[in-house]
């Protein structure tokens, strides 16, 4: 929604709070019971728009859901069962005409206490409800605008039968340091108490709330090197009570040059909200991380040929080093940051690579293939898989150690986006071309490959840029990702390898375009789709990712009868197995759409051990380096910068 549109629209909705509904004034004795619960939501519009905006008590923070689609909720768990009084809706631009208010004891089933098929936006205060539940929830069924739902707040009042839990926890002790970086402040402290049980902890810089962790450590970043920052801690509990403040403890960041800004395992940058993860301690999921990427740098990482250059080595490949394997390198790299103290030289190492083996067509992209002597081979051109991911490594080294080091990452990353959208993205239909070797002259023009299609890169690439090119991008990828499923998946969700036809009707090759007959079938290509769909509906809770990803969760799940080692290699897009036999690249990235699904835990479980207990295969790259990527993901390790 435009911006101005967005800013009258709540100037409106402000005056609206302030002459609409005078019945609010009969309802002043309502005790505000919502404030600060926890809160989920159907979808959001991006990040900056979760749920618990809209119970902050700030009117200049808001819930936006995914825009054009119903029916769409916002839900709040009230801690214990509540007697309900009266609602407070402060909607934005984007309100509900139709939309009802609903309680539940569960969080499953619901009860309505109040529905319109009229509303009209700004603010609905809607006094002498009778109804009781420990859940609420705004559920909207018809949008008032094309856009989606919108709240500036959901409040809540009423009361607790017996008056609730109004004993708040203990305060947290020993608030400390543990350790700092230019850019981050790492914090633990003491546990709390408290009769009931603590849910989470406030953490504050300077009395502004940064965030709420559920352990005893947080990792504070994006800060200002050789710069103090104070914080304090306060401990919460499920009735919402919260303890006296932490004493304070005073850190500076280190003066420049310090470790990561996003260390590996300080889940600095939280998923979106109700995504599933392994069960069992963070650190030890963690550590099984960095266990398994140890084994891949032994695997795989290579310094040959001199020049100060790292390459991940291909023996799977057509050739011995692919940019798609260098690409995925420099996005492991940069995300292990913290737990490898070699990261950043290893990621400087695959950087020289890069820019020492430019494409012939665009010098400003990666050749895609190189022989055993380094050499760029088979015309030295560029491939779109690999130069997404070397884009996006760049902008993660951009955030995790600056641009003022040997190599501007910034500056590099954004020459790769700006050539990526010149030369391997197809302007008139804004979906990926196969390399920047693919003309309007090319057979292979209207052809693009399903697994390139990375909605939280393109997420990335607009913010790197501001170009708001790569928003209708992810939209027209997206657009066609829900056509395909709809048209040729409608049972299993599956895409195939390669879309022909991107300019008229997208649909599967009919044969083979680029590497096999199995080009229009799900196969060794799109076996990634579950990760790369599923990594931007865990992090960005954008609704259209979420469906394509349960769509495809549903289907394996059932499919398999759970069993993940019943996972085949490839399947036609009915369902139908091609080959017999169980691989990593075909059963790991199931297990990213699996997290999407609140009833996935068994399931996703499953699938963790079934990648612990598979070694690395070290004649395959390819099948290690999407399982590093997938545990990276799953452990809540994966974040977009």
């Amino acid at each position: 929604m435009p911006h101005v549109v967005r800013a009258m629209a709540a100037a409106a909705a402000m005056v609206a709070a302030l002459t609409a509904h005078p019945a609010a004034a009969s309802s002043a004795a309502d005790t505000l019971i919502s404030r600060d619960r926890p809160a989920t939501a159907s979808s959001i519009e991006g990040a900056g728009f979760e749920a618990a905006k809209a119970v902050d008590g700030s009117t200049s923070t808001r819930w936006a859901s995914a825009e054009g689609h119903d029916p769409e909720s916002v839900t709040i768990d009230l801690g214990a069962t509540a007697t309900i009084s009266r609602v407070k809706l402060s909607w934005e631009a984007a309100y509900g005409k139709s939309y009802k208010i609903q309680t539940s004891p569960n969080g499953t089933s619901w009860t309505d206490i109040y529905s319109t098929t009229s509303g009209n936006g700004a603010t609905d205060d809607l006094t002498g409800l009778s109804g009781s539940g420990r859940y609420i929830r705004m559920y909207g069924t018809a949008r008032g605008t094309t856009y989606g739902y919108s709240l500036w707040e959901f409040e809540t009042y009423g009361s607790f039968p017996g008056g609730g839990d109004t004993t708040p926890p203990s305060t947290p002790g020993n608030l400390r340091s543990t350790a700092t970086t230019s850019t981050s402040v790492s914090l633990a402290w003491n546990a709390a108490t408290d009769n009931v049980g603590v849910t989470g902890y406030e953490v504050y810089r300077g009395g502004t709330l940064v965030n709420t962790a559920t352990g005893t450590t947080y990792t504070d970043t994006g800060l200002t090197p050789a710069t103090a920052y104070t914080y304090t801690v306060k401990a919460r509990d499920a009735a919402g009570n919260v303890s006296p403040a932490s004493g304070p403890v005073t850190a500076t960041t280190q003066a420049g040059g310090g470790g990561p800004a996003v260390p590996f395992g300080s889940h600095a940058i939280p998923y979106a909200s109700g995504m599933l993860k392994p069960s069992g301690a963070q650190a030890t999921l963690d550590q099984k991380v960095v266990d398994y990427y140890k084994r891949w740098k032994t695997a795989f990482l290579r310094q040959n040929c001199g020049n100060g250059w790292y390459q991940v080595y291909s023996p799977d490949a057509d050739h011995p080093y692919v940019a798609e394997a260098q690409g995925y390198g420099m996005v492991i790299a940069a995300t292990m940051a913290g737990a490898d103290p070699d990261a950043k030289k290893i990621f400087d190492g695959l950087t020289k690579w890069m820019i020492d083996h430019p494409s012939v067509i665009n010098p400003d992209l990666l050749a895609a293939e190189q022989n055993e002597a380094c050499q760029s081979v088979n015309g030295s051109d560029g491939a779109t898989d690999g130069d997404m991911d070397v884009a996006y490594g760049l902008l993660l080294a951009d955030r995790q150690w600056g641009s003022n080091g040997t190599y501007n990452y910034k500056n590099l990353a954004v020459r790769h986006i700006n050539a990526i959208k010149k030369d391997e993205l197809n302007p008139s239909t804004n979906l990926l071309k196969l390399g920047d070797w693919s003309t309007p002259s090319d057979h292979r023009y209207y052809v693009s490959r399903a697994s390139d299609w990375m909605a939280g890169h393109f997420r990335a690439f607009k913010k790197a840029t501001g170009d708001s090119t790569w928003d209708t991008v992810r939209n027209a990828h997206q657009n066609v990702i829900a056509s395909l499923q709809s048209t040729y998946a409608p049972n299993t969700g599956l895409l195939p390898d390669f879309v022909v036809d991107t300019n008229t009707s997208p649909r599967p090759a009919p044969g083979k375009v680029l590497e096999h007959a199995n080009d229009g079938q799900y196969w060794w290509n799109s076996c990634r789709v579950p990760w790369r769909i599923g990594a931007d509906a865990v992090t960005s809770g954008d609704a259209r990712s979420l469906t394509a990803a349960r769509k495809l969760n549903t289907w394996v799940k059932s499919k398999t009868g759970g069993d993940p080692g019943k996972i085949a290699m490839g399947y036609k897009l009915n369902g139908t197995q091609i080959s017999s036999g169980s691989d990593a690249s075909f059963f790991a990235p199931f297990a990213v759409a699996a997290m999407t699904d609140s009833g996935s835990q068994a399931w996703l479980d499953a699938l963790w051990n079934k990648m612990l207990a598979t070694p690395i295969d070290s004649s395959s790259y390819f099948a290690a380096s999407i399982q590093l990527q997938v545990m990276i993901t799953a452990t809540h390790n994966h974040w977009v910068p």
